[in-house]
């Protein structure tokens, strides 16, 4: 049995949709009811997660509140579901005698390492990057991090971090970004160096599970490949364009029939290989494969991507700034 928490989120719905679609047997755990929860309730409740973990050999452990939540919810909710609820978790996953616990992270840890200096090339970003949390959403991801990383080599619980980029369906949670640009045309250019879909999520993160066992403890960087290699960061920042179009020539028409436009700047790439060589991920979508979708007039989007579509991330999804309460 694997349990999954957050099962009513992106993430969860889509690992759990996966599991049962190869008759996996799976246990979904989240505050919301949905038709792929099990269990309705808090991963801070130790009744309920010793209750959700009989029979359970695995975590599959999304469950978050997440950087849109910073304007809602105060630091202490943070604190008790990013950190005390992946603590409880942990303790009962032990007690359980579960073989692996996969923890869901995000590349948002890596915080204000992710801002080069103005002058700067753009940053290359592996696993050995030192996070530095802008905000309390970052702050309490590394340190469930850091609290999985205790369990492992203390309790002999094998534990893969995975920090997963981009992966929502909503628009940018920056204004200008949403003023400038069609949704489909941000998450095509991030495609290149800062978002991953869905469906590679998944794969990695049951990937994770079997490796577990082996590798013991590890964090990786879950991105979509980059075709970009360090000898491009310095151009990249300069002038973005002029290094895709080189990589990529008939981007410029196939952008230009649909009007978008890249991004002018790059200020970051985030790398995958170390997930690629010790897991044996093989991300499916990248920018390649955005660029055969446009020639083909079809959507880039994995098919598990579009089925999930779009939940929003509080119960009221209409503020001033769309789907964030804040600018």
């Amino acid at each position: 049995m694997i349990l999954v928490t957050g099962s009513a989120g992106h993430l969860g719905e889509a690992l759990m949709r996966t599991l049962r679609a190869e008759h996996r047997e799976a246990r979904g755990l989240d505050l919301k009811p949905s038709p792929f929860t099990d269990c309705v309730g808090s991963i801070c409740d130790r009744d309920l997660v010793k209750h959700c973990m009989r029979g359970v050999r695995a975590v599959l452990h999304a469950a978050t509140l997440h950087k849109p939540h910073v304007a809602t919810h105060a630091r202490r909710e943070f604190v008790d579901t990013n950190v005390v609820g992946t603590l409880v978790l942990l303790e009962e996953a032990v007690a359980a005698g579960a073989d692996a616990f996969i923890f869901t992270s995000t590349t948002s840890a890596f915080g204000s390492a992710l801002t080069p200096a103005p002058d700067a090339a753009a940053a290359w970003v592996t696993e050995d990057v030192r996070p530095i949390p802008r905000n309390i959403y970052g702050v309490t991801k590394a340190a469930a991090e850091d609290v999985c990383e205790l369990f492992s080599r203390g309790e002999r619980l094998p534990v893969i971090v995975l920090r997963t980029s981009r992966f929502f369906p909503e628009a940018d949670d920056d204004a200008a970004i949403r003023d400038r640009y069609e949704l489909a045309n941000v998450q095509a250019n991030e495609m290149l160096h800062r978002r991953v879909d869905i469906e590679d999520v998944v794969a990695a993160h049951l990937l994770a599970l079997e490796r577990a066992p082996a590798i013991g403890f590890a964090r990786y960087v879950i991105s979509a490949t980059t075709p970009f290699t360090r000898d491009d960061l310095g151009e990249l920042r300069r002038d973005a364009p002029a290094v895709v179009h080189r990589l990529f020539p008939d981007c410029r028409a196939l952008y230009s029939a649909r009007k978008w436009t890249l991004f002018p700047r790059i200020d970051r790439v985030y790398v995958n290989q170390r997930a690629r060589v010790e897991l044996g991920w093989r991300p499916r979508y990248d920018f390649p494969h955005v660029l055969d979708r446009l020639r083909a007039g079809e959507d880039f989007r994995s098919p598990l991507a579009r089925q999930i579509g779009s939940k929003g991330y509080h119960a009221n999804r209409f503020f001033e700034e769309g789907p964030y309460p804040v600018a």
